[in-house]
């Protein structure tokens, strides 16, 4: 080590690894006072240059802030700094956990350091560093914006090292760095420490995805084991096992790229042209070899395996590949299921069929760790939190990890599973979102997920972040990545998923009305807007429009050549060529508003549906019959969808996209009036009345079409087109194709000239209208300068609602309310309901509470229409989805009696609980002294039982 880095020698003198040429470098650049931008992939150890900042900060007598973007691993990585640093030169601060603040080194979430620069905290006197874990996070568009907050805003002299996946755009990325906040080093390492291997399932057998081999030329001695002459394409033994459990036509196997299958870094088939499936891998972990040993899964039989024993269709069942994992040497494994419910069922199967994962003594051991850790719960509530299935799966070495768990569950998992102590995992894909828990393998059940509206593929971003698990750095020799064939899953999209290695970072940054409040309060208004102008979504926005500008240039020189080409001799050809346009934009509008006829009075059908209607829903996953048990309107430009209970008793809201013709009720039926539809006992009930009362449908209705009608303009224009002097040249359609050429270009070119115009200083506009919109509801004063008393209330809330929380404190609208009541009433500003059941009428604790609620919807319609108006994002309807849930668990109740005939899963509700927790927080230091009072009560009353006991969540 040279001795101009003293600090580095001391630091990598303490590790016991020898660090990479990445984290030298970087750390390089950390102890010479510069900014570092580190992406490389999961489990590269990128964590190492912020603990190296951190090793500074200690070292030099300054403070170093780390910040992460979710509070499990802000605890992880208190509990990892505690264990290298001790306790007491340690501090933790998230939304609902304040441990040692003052100390040198402090963890936190990202918005709490966000809160404390413009709350002007005397916590940042003496900050050098600020590490920022998961930077790719400011993409996010509900949470991103904070980062980008920080990094403008931090003191010039504090350092930021910046931690990021592998970014394909991480030059423009550390480019922006650069201008706001200095010099910045930008560090790239595509290679993983531990080769990844991918893999697919077919049946009980598993196949490499990729085969490798060597080119012609390769066989030249001087040319041997050169990465630029092997070529890797999908296994064809693969393709040929799905062909014949599918037992359809052929299909196309001609994906192949000349990637250079050896780089590590990429995705690969194991040694050479090997890669064919079989039921015993031989040579486990040896490389190189012949084509007839050591070759992962390929060589031997073909893999005809894959059908004994498995689910109809040839495909395993969950327990048979954990088997399979395990006869292999495959595990610890992790299991991305997209859904909770299906990770708590692979737990339930895993144990009806009596697997064991961990000898019995240690799985003994790990029931005395998870009884230690629940002391403080109720036993009362051990049976709805699902603690026993919970713990006899830990036991038995396997365990669901998903956000529907309680916190205290999940981060059991957490531990034993990195201690090694469970062997399987099920987890939903928040498991990938920076929590350091590496596996050997990782298995991804399905390619497709639910974004909360529809179901959509997994993006190669994703994939890369979920498979990005496998490989323990130290432990493994390789990782594995396993994709579970479903019928209809090809290869080759899977393929082209595994190697795209990067994603460009984009920012999801836009002002919010408490940043303006905070940014004006501390800056000005013509200052805060030139620092928005700073911001990364601009820098992105200005480097797009440069790209338009050329493009518009080269466009205009390209339409003067295409007008040259299409002039003809017997007239004027471009305006020929617009009366020909004109006919078919007429026409192409005359399609649309058939279209739209067919829309609107599908709309029209929804929303004359009424309680009690019984549909038949036409097609897609919910398809059959149903009942109305919630009619709905619309408005304010959506269309109406009523709630409806299906034959499968479930929950679901009708909109266009499952009904896009008019629909008409088959007949009707009583729906109780106290009808619950958020019980699921309640929703069998009815779906069983459903399905007795409308056995069979009754015949359709013969529709007659409505005549076309005809269209007078549209006459003209063909007269005058037939009558033009240009329709009698002979090379009339060769002009007519320059013609469309000219117009299809003319429409790109103004369509790039409205995006320049849109996207110049585009932050700074969307910012103005918002200080407009402040001025005119009077929380900035009248040139927008400076913050009125109500602007200092709205400083303070950092709800994503933070303006229609200020105008429910101005109007006094919670004043009458006591504890539980105002926790009822705040939880419908963090309360974000399933599509499903959004605007199902809400079950009150009390008159004060539903009457201040109506209240509510009274400014919230005022100030979305006021929002409306500026063309700014809308605020969302506050939802009393969990109000009657959260009263009674604020007013003492137990939580199994709180939780009874709701859908809401015991980490959701502790989740929300510590959300209004957070707000109520809020509000004691926003309010005025009454409220103030009561915000603190009724805080206390949520703060207990489970949620106090999970209080580092």
């Amino acid at each position: 080590m040279m001795p101009s880095w003293p600090h580095l020698a001391d630091f990598a003198a303490e590790v016991d690894f020898p660090l990479d040429d990445f984290q030298t470098e970087a750390c390089r650049a950390v102890e010479e006072g510069r900014g570092v931008l580190v992406a490389a992939p999961t489990g590269a150890g990128k964590t190492i240059v912020g603990e190296f900042a951190v090793h500074m900060a200690i070292a030099t007598g300054r403070k170093a802030f780390y910040t992460t973007p979710i509070k499990a691993l802000s605890n992880q990585k208190y509990a990892d700094l505690v264990r290298r640093h001790g306790s007491d030169k340690v501090g933790l601060l998230t939304g609902d956990a304040s441990i040692n603040g003052e100390a040198p080194i402090v963890v936190m979430t990202t918005e709490v350091l966000r809160n404390m620069m413009y709350a002007g905290s005397t916590t940042l006197r003496g900050l050098g560093w600020v590490v920022m874990d998961e930077v790719h996070y400011l993409a996010d568009r509900f949470r991103g914006a904070v980062w980008e907050e920080v990094i403008i805003h931090l003191p010039p002299d504090v350092s930021v090292v910046s931690l990021s996946a592998t970014v394909s755009n991480a030059e423009e990325f550390g480019a922006w760095l650069g201008e706001v906040r200095g010099d910045t080093e930008v560090i790239v390492s595509e290679h993983r420490p531990v080769p990844l291997w991918q893999h697919m399932m077919v049946g009980q057998t598993l196949f490499d995805l990729f085969v490798e081999e060597q080119d012609a030329d390769a066989g030249d001695e001087h040319f041997r084991g050169s990465p630029s002459h092997y070529s890797v394409s999908v296994n064809p033994d693969l393709v040929h096992a799905i062909r014949g459990t599918e037992g359809r036509g052929a299909w196309d196997s001609r994906w192949v790229s000349n990637r250079g299958g050896r780089d590590k870094g990429h995705p690969k088939g194991k040694n050479g042209r090997a890669g064919r499936g079989r039921d015993d891998w031989a040579g486990r972990g040896r490389r190189g070899g012949d084509a007839s040993g050591g070759r992962g899964p390929g060589g031997g039989d073909g893999g005809r395996g894959f059908a004994r024993g498995g689910r109809p269709g040839g495909g395993a069942t969950r327990s048979e590949v954990i088997e399979r994992l395990e006869r292999e040497g495959l595990l610890p494994a992790i299991t991305f299921i997209f859904s909770r419910a299906g990770c708590d069922a692979a737990v339930a199967q895993l144990l009806s069929s009596g697997m064991r994962l961990v000898p019995e003594t240690e799985g003994e051991a790990n029931r005395r760790v998870v009884e230690e850790r629940i002391q403080g719960l109720a036993e009362e509530d051990l049976t709805v939190l699902g603690y026993w299935d919970f713990v006899d799966g830990i036991s038995r070495g396997f365990a669901a990890h998903h956000a529907g768990m309680l916190p205290t569950f999940r981060e059991i998992v957490e531990e034993l599973f990195t201690a090694g102590r469970i062997r399987a995992v099920f987890a939903t894909e928040t498991l990938a979102l920076g929590i350091n828990m590496p596996a050997r393998t990782v298995v991804l059940e399905k390619l497709v997920k639910f974004n909360g509206e529809n179901h959509v593929d997994i993006s190669p971003a994703e994939y890369t972040q979920l498979t990005g698990r496998a490989g323990r750095r130290g432990i493994d020799v390789e990782g594995h990545a396993v994709v579970i064939w479903n019928r209809g899953l090809d290869p080759a999209g899977v393929a082209g998923l595994a190697s795209t290695r990067t994603y460009p970072l984009r920012s999801s940054f836009r002002p919010t009305y408490n940043m303006a409040v905070n940014l004006v309060r501390q800056f000005g208004r013509e200052s805060a807007r030139e620092i928005l102008e700073t911001s990364f979504a601009q820098f992105q926005a200005d480097r797009a429009v440069v790209g338009f500008v050329r493009t518009v240039r080269r466009n205009e020189e390209a339409l003067a050549g295409y007008a040259e080409q299409m002039s003809c001799h017997l007239g004027d050809f471009a305006e020929y060529a617009a009366i020909r346009a004109e006919i078919r934009a007429i026409e192409k509008e005359g399609a649309k508003a058939r279209s739209a006829s067919t829309r609107a009075a599908a709309a029209i059908s929804l929303e004359s549906l009424r309680i009690g209607d019984i549909v038949r829903i036409p097609a897609g996953r919910h398809s059959g019959l149903a009942v109305v048990v919630m009619p709905n309107r619309g408005g304010k430009g959506e269309a109406a969808s009523p709630a409806v209970v299906t034959e499968d008793h479930q929950l679901r809201r009708l909109t266009l996209h499952d009904v896009p013709t008019a629909i008409e009720p088959l007949g009707s039926m009583r729906v109780p009036k106290q009808f619950n539809a958020r019980n699921p006992k309640a929703r069998r009930d009815l779906a069983a009345t459903l399905r007795a009362t409308m056995p069979h449908d009754p015949p359709a209705r013969r529709r007659v079409a409505d005549p076309e009608p005809s269209d007078d303009r549209l006459d003209d224009l063909r007269r005058r087109m037939k009558a033009h002097p240009c329709h009698r040249c002979p090379d009339r359609e060769n002009h007519a194709r320059w013609a469309e050429r000219w117009w299809r270009l003319r429409r790109e070119t103004d369509g790039l000239q409205r995006k320049i115009d849109g996207r110049t200083n585009s932050v700074a506009k969307t910012f103005d209208r918002i200080c407009d919109l402040l001025v005119e509801m009077g929380y900035l004063n009248d040139g927008g300068e400076s913050v009125t008393a109500h602007g200092d209330r709205l400083r303070q809330l950092y709800t994503e609602k933070d303006l229609l929380a200020a105008e429910c404190l101005r109007e006094g609208t919670w004043r009458r309310l006591d504890g539980p009541s105002l926790a009822a009433i705040v939880s419908t500003l963090v309360h974000e309901p399933r599509r499903e059941e959004g605007g199902l009428t809400p079950r009150w604790p009390n008159d004060d509470v539903r009457e201040a609620y109506d209240r509510m919807i009274t400014i919230w319609s005022d100030l979305e229409d006021a929002e409306g108006a500026l063309a700014l994002p809308r605020t969302g309807m506050p939802d009393g989805g969990i109000a009657w849930a959260m009263h009674r668990w604020a007013s003492g109740q137990r939580l199994e009696d709180v939780l009874r005939g709701t859908d809401l899963a015991a980490g959701d509700f502790v989740r929300r609980c510590k959300q209004v927790i957070d707000l109520l927080g809020q509000l004691t230091d926003a309010a005025d002294p009454h409220l103030a009072v009561t915000a603190r009560r009724a805080s206390e009353g949520v703060l207990r039982g489970v949620v106090a006991a999970d209080r580092l969540d």
